[in-house]
C-alpha cells in the first residue's frame, strides 16, 4: 500500500523507538504489564499508566520526552476487549502500546508533524488511506470543539479527512477518574481499491469496519477527572500518544489482519502443527488458532512480570484467560493433552529482544502453565462427569440454567462448552435463568467490593510529600489533603501530610500503623498505603481541626518487630542462593510483625537436610551481627556493580536504594534493623509449594521464633509423657501407629463379614412386587459397606428397587440403588428419589440415575423416609 520496504514486526518497533529518540527523546523500557501500587488498576491498559503520577504532577519524570513499547492487558472494566478477542481481525488481550510522551514539553503541534513524518514519510503508508479525528466539543462538559488540532492537521491532511469525534470516541480517559483530555486518531483504510471506490473510507471511521481501524491515538492530557465528575485542569500540558504495534504492523505488510502478521503466525504454525489442524480452513478452528495465539502472550508475559494464576484478583483474570486458551484447543482444536506451555519458546525467540523478561523467566513460564494446564484439564473431566449426571436427571430437553451456572461456579465449566455438548445430544440450557445467577454473582461480588472515594480536599499546596521514616518515627506534621472513603456502609478517611515518618506498604512489607496527635486529640492510623506518588495514612474519622499541627507518631514496636521480619528475609534470600543454587529468585514476600512469607523459584521440594541448613547460614549470620550498610538514591548501575539483584515485575526508577548485610545486597526500600543481630533468632515453620516451579518459606524471628520453639518442646514434652517413653517418643509413636494399623484391618475384617451376613438377610428381606425386588430396611453398616452391598446385590438382581438407611454418629444416611432392568422399564431416577427421601431427614443428596446418596441431621426422620420409599417404590409398579 504505497511502501517501498517489506517490514519485519522487529524492523517496525526498533524504527518507532529510533524515529524519536533522534527527535530528543529517553527511550524507557516497558513497565510491567501486572501493576502494584494502584487500587484503581490491576493491569497496564494503557501506555500511559507508568507516567500517571507525572501526569498529576506528583513525580517528576526522568525527562521531559520519552518513548517506549509497554505491554498492555485489556480484559476487565471499562476496556475489556476480552469476548471479540480471536472473533475478530483486530482486538487482543495483550497487546503493545507504542507511545511517545512529553511532559510539559511540545504539545499539539509537534505529536501532530512527527506522526505524519513518521507514518508517510519513514514507514511509507499511503497518505490517501489515512484518515484523522478530532474532539467535536461537548456541551455538557462546557468543551469546546478541539479546533487546535483539527487546523495543525490541515497542513498535511485535506479537510474532507479530518472528522470530527464524539466524547466517546475523542476524549480520552484511563478510567472513572484520573487525567484525560481530548485526542485527535489516525485511521487507516485498508479495503482494496475496489471497495474503496464504492464506499468512501470516512464513513466507515470508527464504525467497527475490520479493515478501516484506529492505528494511533494522540492525546492531549489537559484535566484531571474528579471523584464527582468534575474536570479539573492539570498542573501542567503534556502530549500521550498510543499506537497499536499489532495494528501498525497489519498495515505494513499488506495483510487484512493482525492475525496474518509475523507477530501471530509463528504461533499460529506451531499450533497448526500440534492440533493437525491448518490455519484458513474452517471459521471455528481458526478462531480457536488466533484465540490460543493472543492468549498465550498475556499469560506468558503476566508470568514473568510476576504474577501466577490464583483464585482471586490479578491472578484469576490470568487464569480465566488461560483456561479460555485451553477450552478453545479442547473443544474445537482436538488438543486433549496440556499444550499451551510447548509455545513459549516460539514467544521467546520472537520477542526476548525487546522483552528480555521472556527469555529469562522461559522455564517458571512454561512450568506455571504446564501445571494450570493439566489442573484443568482435570477439571474438565470432572465437569463432563457432573454435566453427564445433569443431563440424565433433567426432567426435559432444556436443562435448567441454574445447574448450568453451578457446573461453572463450581468446575470452571465454560457455559458455552456446556452448550455445544448438550446440543449434541438434542439438548440446551435455559439461557435466561443461566444469566440471572451469574448476574445474582456479579451483584454480591460489586457489593462486597465497592468503594466510593471521595475527591481530595487540599488544605494547603505542597510540592513534595516527603518521607523521613529511614531516621525518624515521629515528626512535626501538616494536613496537606485529605479525602472521605466508604466501602461497606463503612465511612473513613484518608489523609496526605507534608512530611511523614510512616513506612507505606510496598516490597513486601507491611504499611505502619500510629497516631497523629494535637494539643486536644489523638487519631489512629491504622495503615499506610502509597497511590500515585502519595503516602496515604487511614484513619477511621477526621481530626476536628485539620488545619492544626500534629505529631505523626509511627507504632515503634511494631515497626521493629516488622524490620526483624524484613531483614531476615534478605538473609534467607542469600542462604537459599547458596544452598539451593543461584536460580533461586524471589517471586513474591510477605514481612509484618508476626511473621515473613518468602516465595521463590526452585522446581523441587526443599529436603529437610536443606532447611536445616538454610536455617543454619541465616542464624549464622544474624550471630555475626553485620551492620546495616545502607546506600539512598544510588544509580541502577552502581547498585548492581555492587551485586544487587532488580526484581522481575518490579519497576525501578534511575535513582535506587540499597541494602547491605554482610555478603546479601538488595534493592529494597523497606525498613530494617541496625545490625543483623539485632534479630536474634531465625525458625522456618513451614515449606511448600505455590505454584509449579515456585515454592513458599515461612518463618519468624526474635521473640515470636523463640516462643515457636518453647511451644514445639512442650508439645514434645506432653508426647513423652503420653506416650510412657521419655527416652524414645518417636519410637513409641510408631509403635502406637503399628497397633493402631492392626486393629484398623480387624475392624475391616469384621465390618467385611458383618456385611456378608447383612447382604445374606437383605437378599432374604427383598419382596417381588409386580416384577420389582423391592428392598427398604434400616441397617448399621457403615457408606461405604452399605454401597458395596447394594452394587453386589444388583448384578444378582437387575430388578433390584432399594432404600438403605443409617445411623452414625447422631448423623442420617440414605441410600437408593435401582438395578438395570428397572431403569429400563420404568422412569426411576436413583438421584431424584434420594432427593425426595433426603427431605424427612433434615439433607440433601444426589448421584447418578442407578445410585444416590443422601446425608441429613435428623436420625429421627428414618422412620418416615423408608414409609415414604414404599410409596414411592409402589409407584407404577
Amino acid at each position: 500500500m504505497a511502501q517501498d520496504k517489506s517490514w519485519t514486526a522487529k524492523e517496525i518497533r526498533q524504527q518507532f523507538l529510533d524515529f524519536f529518540q533522534n527527535k530528543g527523546h529517553e527511550v524507557v523500557p516497558s513497565a510491567p504489564m501486572v501493576i502494584k501500587g494502584d487500587p484503581t488498576l490491576m493491569f497496564t491498559n494503557a501506555g500511559m499508566n507508568q507516567f500517571k503520577e507525572a501526569f498529576l504532577g506528583n513525580r517528576q519524570p526522568s525527562s521531559s520526552r520519552i518513548t517506549d513499547t509497554q505491554k498492555c492487558l485489556r480484559v476487565s472494566g471499562k476496556h475489556n476487549d476480552l469476548e471479540e478477542v480471536g472473533h475478530d481481525t483486530y482486538h487482543h488481550t495483550m497487546f503493545e502500546m507504542l507511545g511517545n510522551w512529553s511532559f510539559g514539553d511540545y504539545f499539539k503541534t509537534e505529536a501532530i508533524a512527527w506522526a505524519w513524518e513518521l507514518l508517510t514519510e519513514v514507514y511509507g503508508l499511503d497518505q490517501e488511506r489515512l484518515y484523522v479525528t478530532v474532539f467535536e466539543g461537548d456541551t455538557s462538559e462546557n468543551l469546546e470543539r478541539d479546533d487546535d488540532a483539527a487546523n495543525a492537521w490541515k497542513a498535511y491532511v485535506p479537510e474532507e479527512r479530518i472528522l470530527n469525534g464524539n466524547k466517546k470516541d475523542n476524549f480520552w480517559e484511563m478510567g472513572a477518574t484520573g487525567p484525560c483530555g481530548p485526542c485527535s486518531e489516525i485511521h487507516m483504510d485498508l479495503r482494496s481499491d475496489e471497495e474503496r471506490s464504492k464506499v468512501e473510507g470516512a464513513s466507515l471511521v470508527n464504525q467497527d469496519h475490520p479493515q478501516v481501524v484506529e492505528i494511533w491515538n494522540l492525546v492531549f492530557m489537559e484535566f484531571n477527572r474528579q471523584a464527582d465528575g468534575a474536570l479539573k485542569a492539570l498542573p501542567a500540558k503534556h502530549v500521550d500518544t498510543g499506537m497499536g504495534f499489532e495494528r501498525l504492523c497489519m498495515a505494513l505488510q499488506g495483510k487484512q489482519s493482525n492475525y496474518d502478521t509475523d507477530v501471530f503466525q509463528p504461533l499460529i504454525t506451531r499450533l497448526s502443527e500440534l492440533s493437525g489442524i491448518a490455519y484458513g480452513k474452517a471459521e471455528k478452528s481458526d478462531i480457536a488458532l488466533r484465540v490460543i495465539a493472543d492468549h498465550v502472550r498475556a499469560v506468558a508475559f503476566a508470568i514473568a512480570d510476576g504474577q501466577l494464576p490464583s483464585n482471586n484478583g490479578a491472578g484469576y483474570v490470568i487464569r480465566r484467560i488461560l483456561r479460555r486458551a485451553i477450552r478453545y484447543g479442547f473443544s474445537y482444536l482436538n488438543l486433549k493433552e496440556a499444550f499451551i506451555h510447548k509455545l513459549i519458546s516460539i514467544l521467546s525467540q520472537q520477542m526476548a529482544e525487546f522483552f528480555p523478561e521472556i527469555r529469562d523467566q522461559k522455564e517458571l513460564v512454561e512450568k506455571v502453565i504446564l501445571e494450570e494446564e493439566q489442573s484443568f484439564l482435570r477439571t474438565l473431566e470432572q465437569g463432563l462427569n457432573r454435566l453427564d449426571q445433569i443431563r440424565q436427571e433433567s426432567q426435559s430437553k432444556t436443562v435448567d440454567g441454574a445447574r448450568v451456572f453451578e457446573l461453572y461456579d463450581t468446575f470452571g465449566f465454560p457455559p458455552d462448552l456446556t452448550a455445544l455438548i448438550l446440543k449434541e445430544e438434542g439438548m440446551s440450557f435455559d439461557i435466561a435463568s443461566y444469566e440471572s445467577e451469574m448476574q445474582k454473582q456479579k451483584d454480591r461480588a460489586r457489593s462486597a467490593t465497592k468503594v466510593d472515594t471521595g475527591d481530595w480536599v487540599v488544605i494547603e499546596e505542597d510540592d513534595r510529600e516527603e518521607f523521613i521514616g529511614y531516621d525518624h518515627l515521629e515528626a512535626k506534621v501538616r494536613i496537606t489533603r485529605y479525602r472521605k472513603v466508604k466501602a461497606k456502609n463503612k465511612e473513613s478517611f484518608q489523609i496526605v501530610l507534608n512530611l511523614t515518618p510512616f513506612y507505606p506498604e510496598g516490597g513486601g512489607q507491611v504499611g505502619d500503623h500510629g497516631k497523629l496527635i494535637s494539643d486536644n486529640e489523638e487519631i489512629s492510623i491504622y495503615d499506610t498505603k502509597k497511590e500515585h506518588g502519595l503516602i496515604i495514612h487511614f484513619c477511621d474519622k477526621l481530626p476536628e481541626n485539620p488545619q492544626s499541627e500534629f505529631k505523626a507518631q509511627v507504632d515503634s514496636k511494631r515497626q521493629k518487630s516488622t524490620s526483624l521480619n524484613h531483614t531476615a528475609t534478605h538473609l534467607l534470600h542469600q542462604a537459599l542462593r547458596e544452598v539451593l543454587g543461584t536460580h533461586v529468585e524471589q517471586k513474591g514476600s510477605l514481612v509484618n510483625p508476626d511473621y515473613l512469607r518468602f516465595d521463590f523459584s526452585h522446581f523441587s521440594k526443599v529436603e529437610d537436610e536443606q532447611l536445616a541448613e538454610i536455617e543454619r547460614l541465616v542464624n549464622q549470620r544474624i550471630r555475626a551481627n553485620f551492620p546495616l550498610e545502607e546506600y539512598r538514591s544510588i544509580p541502577m548501575d552502581e547498585a548492581k556493580e555492587m551485586g544487587a539483584m532488580a526484581l522481575f515485575g518490579e519497576k525501578y526508577g534511575d535513582l535506587v536504594r540499597a541494602i547491605k548485610f554482610g555478603e546479601s545486597v538488595e534493592l529494597c526500600g523497606g525498613i530494617h534493623v541496625q545490625a543483623s543481630g539485632e534479630i536474634g533468632l531465625f525458625t522456618i515453620t513451614s515449606e511448600g509449594a505455590v505454584a509449579a516451579g515456585i515454592r513458599r518459606i515461612e518463618a519468624c524471628t526474635g521473640d515470636a521464633a523463640r516462643q515457636y520453639l518453647n511451644d514445639k518442646a512442650a508439645l514434645l514434652n506432653s508426647l513423652q509423657q503420653e506416650l510412657k517413653n521419655p527416652k524414645d517418643p518417636l519410637a513409641g509413636l510408631l509403635k502406637l501407629k503399628e497397633e493402631n494399623a492392626q486393629l484398623k484391618k480387624q475392624v475391616e475384617a469384621f465390618q467385611q463379614a458383618q456385611a456378608a451376613q447383612e447382604r445374606k438377610a437383605w437378599a432374604q428381606a427383598i419382596e417381588s412386587i409386580n416384577g420389582v425386588d423391592r428392598l427398604i430396611l434400616e441397617t448399621s453398616l457403615d457408606a461405604k459397606s452399605i454401597k458395596d452391598a447394594l452394587f453386589q446385590l444388583k448384578a444378582d438382581k437387575p430388578q433390584l428397587a432399594a432404600v438403605i438407611a443409617s445411623k452414625n454418629e447422631g448423623k442420617a444416611n440414605i441410600a437408593v440403588a435401582l438395578g438395570d432392568a428397572i431403569l429400563a422399564s420404568k422412569d426411576w431416577k436413583a438421584g431424584n428419589l434420594v432427593k425426595e427421601l433426603a427431605a424427612e431427614i433434615g439433607g440433601g443428596g444426589g448421584g447418578q440415575a442407578g445410585f444416590a446418596m443422601a446425608g441429613g441431621s435428623k436420625p429421627e426422620g428414618i422412620e418416615q423416609a423408608l414409609l415414604k420409599a414404599k410409596t414411592l417404590l409402589q409407584k407404577d409398579a
